[in-house]
């Protein structure tokens, strides 16, 4: 069992690859997986601005 590192919401892997990112169902975060067997996951990186380069 994989919990939101967040909400600590239950979090079922659904044929997800590593790298994917997906929103958690319960609080909307924004999540990346690690791995898959274990299916691991943490909060995804936030993108940085590119002011229009």
């Amino acid at each position: 069992m994989t919990q939101c590192p967040t909400c600590d919401a239950v979090v079922q892997p659904n044929a997800m690859m590593v790298g994917e990112i997906f929103t958690c169902p319960d609080c909307g975060s924004e999540l990346e997986v690690l791995g898959t067997a274990p299916f691991t996951i943490q909060p995804a990186p936030k993108e940085a601005e590119d002011w229009g380069e």
